[in-house]
């Protein structure tokens, strides 16, 4: 007998105080997540390529003025301040099971309301390949390109209405928001549009949208492959080119030509007009500030100068 229970007490049981460790393992994982959710079913590889399919590729220069590319707004914040600001917008792709907060349920709503805008759920993994692997918080909005005018249909726009064109263009502006707040302050005053460079400029982004407040979808933006031979084309046309220059000749107020068909040139806050652009300009204007301060931004220069120009029209 003794050499048996020296053989049963060599054998393994179960341990004492295993913390429930068997239990544990029995018991189940939850609901099985949809077939959309689930990597490598062939309903998630469908649901991914449908949502490559809807993401538009950035679209070719064409048509006299050009277009500019889609654009992705990401993040929860600026998706919701997008569509509250009217920024035109295609597509809000929404992550599958993703936390349904306050500015979530403000975005689905944003979206319904406009109208127009597509609402398509993707996996999170999608969303990051669309995104590059940014932030997006499981909200991304799908702007599409910006129809660009050219820089001679806003003068003729002028005309055809029986009055004389008033333009602002902007030599070396990187700034999207100025842009935006250039839009905004030429719509205010009676102005016929903007005209922007091709290259080394700002275009119309979100961002720049969102600073117009609206502006930008009443008052065109045109752009210029050479910034130089538009505003000579202008010139042609009977328009006074004006630029803005700290080291101006007179000050905008002593300017009558503003009165007239006009393109007022801003250049950027640091380096201010390009030399060319300098050179074409029939007259160089300076801004009086008496308080000290060396330049003003372009969105800040050009509601001046556009101020005066309203007012000497009457």
């Amino acid at each position: 007998m003794a050499a048996n229970n020296r053989r049963m007490s060599g054998k393994k049981g179960a341990q004492v105080g295993s913390g429930g460790q068997r239990r544990r393992g029995l018991e189940g994982k939850g609901p099985t997540p949809p077939a959309e959710a689930r990597k490598g079913h062939k309903k998630n590889r469908i649901a991914g390529a449908k949502a490559k399919q809807l993401v538009r590729k950035p679209s070719p220069r064409g048509g006299r003025g050009g277009k500019g590319t889609s654009e992705m707004v990401v993040g929860r914040n600026s998706v919701v301040e997008a569509l509250r600001e009217g920024v035109p917008a295609t597509m809000l792709y929404v992550q599958q099971f993703i936390d349904n907060d306050e500015r979530v349920r403000e975005a689905l709503q944003l979206a319904a309301d406009r109208g127009g805008i597509h609402l398509m759920e993707a996996p999170r993994p999608e969303l990051d390949r669309m995104t590059n692997g940014l932030n997006h918080q499981g909200l991304v909005l799908q702007v599409p390109p910006y129809e660009y005018a050219h820089p001679e249909d806003l003068a003729a726009a002028a005309y055809d209405q029986g009055v004389d064109p008033l333009i602002v263009a902007l030599d070396g502006v990187t700034d999207p928001r100025n842009l935006g707040a250039v839009v905004r302050s030429v719509s205010a005053f009676g102005g016929h549009g903007v005209v922007v460079p091709e290259r080394r400029a700002a275009g119309m982004t979100a961002g720049a949208w969102k600073t117009s407040a609206g502006a930008a979808a009443r008052t065109p933006v045109a752009r210029a492959s050479n910034l130089t031979r538009a505003l000579e084309a202008y010139k042609k046309a009977g328009l006074v080119v004006v630029g803005l220059a700290a080291d101006g000749e007179a000050e905008v107020g002593d300017l009558e030509a503003l009165g007239g068909p006009v393109v007022i040139v801003v250049g950027s806050e640091g380096k201010g007009l390009s030399r060319l652009v300098g050179e074409t300009c029939d007259f160089r204007v300076r801004i009086p500030m008496p308080g000290g301060t060396e330049s003003l931004n372009a969105g800040v220069a050009a509601g001046v100068v556009l101020y005066e120009a309203s007012r000497k029209r009457g």
